[in-house]
């Protein structure tokens, strides 16, 4: 098996058409994750199996957790505040900047406390207008990295040292040397340009010895590269589409996935009715654990 101890398993049958962002929670012991195109963030205990939906007015591209223990909620164009306890929503920021035909696709909660959101081009056309953002807990927005087209897999090393971001329409992997006081980002180079074989990356998550760990969206693989920029292994997924991995339970050795099917042909949905699930995979590499948004605890 390489780098996983065991096969990838169904662990929710979702169905969704888009399901993203999943994101470990160590204190309530769920898995969250968001159900793109039906509006909603899913909690998912990974003890008793059983899903909660929150409802959202539009569009859930991402989610962050905050130290508070409220989760951070990214729409088309906003990001919410929300608290699952009460069930209130706020928002943090609107962002005016963005373009019409733009709207936010992936977020993480960066090691400097703040929200780094990155957009796509939601058009036809495709054209490089996307824009990855720094979002501070004052709720205001800087504009950091334009020109991309579909920002994903955004992730950090080990130490902070390095930030990943991806085009998934490049297709390339590029990374940064990160500045945790300030957010700033430098010396940026290319760790990858991916052939068609390897797939399109989409989500990103690091491990604890510095892989960096890339859903092939459109090959049905995860990619695992090395600190140095080396693809390490190819991981075969059970579904053609998965979008984003992620590092959870105790000792964060277990791997889930989410997947998608919008948009794939009524034939390969057929042969792969669990398109669009959660899948889990034990014995995993080590992950990190992301820092939540420094909302104050």
């Amino acid at each position: 098996m390489g780098l996983l101890d065991a096969p990838f398993n169904l662990a929710l049958d979702l169905r969704a058409e888009v399901a993203e962002s999943p994101l470990w929670d160590a204190k309530r012991n769920v898995l969250w994750l968001a159900d793109v195109e039906a509006n909603r963030v899913l909690a998912y205990d990974v003890q008793t199996k059983q899903t909660k939906p929150f409802l959202f007015p539009e569009v859930v591209t991402s989610i962050g957790l905050c130290q508070s223990g409220r989760l951070l909620v990214a729409q088309r164009r906003s990001v919410l505040l929300f608290d699952p306890a009460t069930g209130a929503q706020e928002v943090l920021t609107e962002l005016t900047g963005e373009l019409p035909q733009n709207r936010l696709n992936d977020s993480k909660t960066g090691p400097d406390g703040c929200y780094w959101a990155g957009s796509m081009n939601d058009l036809p056309d495709k054209t490089p207008s996307a824009i990855l953002w720094r979002i501070t807990p004052d709720g205001k927005a800087e504009r950091k990295l334009d020109g991309l087209t579909l920002i994903n897999g955004i992730a950090w090393s080990p130490g902070a040292e390095r930030m990943y971001v991806t085009d998934t329409r490049g297709p390339w992997i590029d990374v940064w040397d990160f500045d945790v006081a300030t957010g700033g980002m430098s010396n940026r180079r290319r760790v990858a340009t991916l052939a068609q074989e390897d797939g399109r990356p989409d989500g990103g998550a690091c491990d604890a010895a510095g892989r960096y760990w890339s859903a092939g969206v459109s090959a049905g693989c995860l990619n695992v590269f090395t600190p140095t920029g080396a693809l390490e292994q190819k991981i075969a997924f059970p579904v053609p589409s998965p979008t984003m991995p992620c590092f959870a339970g105790p000792d964060l050795t277990s791997l889930f996935v989410t997947s998608l099917k919008h948009g794939r042909p009524e034939e390969m949905q057929r042969r792969y009715p669990a398109m669009g699930g959660v899948f889990f995979a034990p014995g995993a590499p080590a992950g990190l654990a992301l820092t939540p948004f420094a909302d104050g605890a």
